[in-house]
């Protein structure tokens, strides 16, 4: 089971910047309109138990509910807003991100392992 952390408030994203000193965290940012973003999110869903990522924090934005937070991720984080868009934040910083079909738990997994 894939332990989703909602992101609906932007006070969250100071917690978030926080808690990445202590570990990694990955903010998933999901269109509940778009088939390729159902894809990606299926696709991590699918593939969690076995990304041994179990010491990360995993946020799961709605972007169509959202979309602010989403803008400030952009600005806080200096990315450019994809969606659906996947973002591994490590010492306040977003040290990658990956969007649509390219989102792969294996490369998070090697950008999470190179602190």
């Amino acid at each position: 089971m894939t332990p989703w952390q909602p992101l609906t408030q932007a006070e969250q994203l100071t917690d978030i910047v926080r808690e990445s000193y202590e570990q990694p965290i990955i903010i998933f940012k999901h269109s509940t309109s778009c088939s390729i973003s159902a894809a990606a999110k299926a696709k991590i869903e699918r593939q969690w138990s076995e990304a041994n990522l179990d010491s990360t924090k995993l946020y799961y934005l709605d972007l169509l509910r959202f979309r602010p937070i989403s803008n400030e991720i952009a600005e806080k984080f200096s990315v450019r807003h994809e969606s659906p868009q996947l973002l591994v934040i490590q010492n306040g910083e977003c040290r990658f991100d990956a969007s649509h079909m390219s989102i792969r738990l294996s490369d998070v997994k090697e950008a999470v392992a190179v602190k």
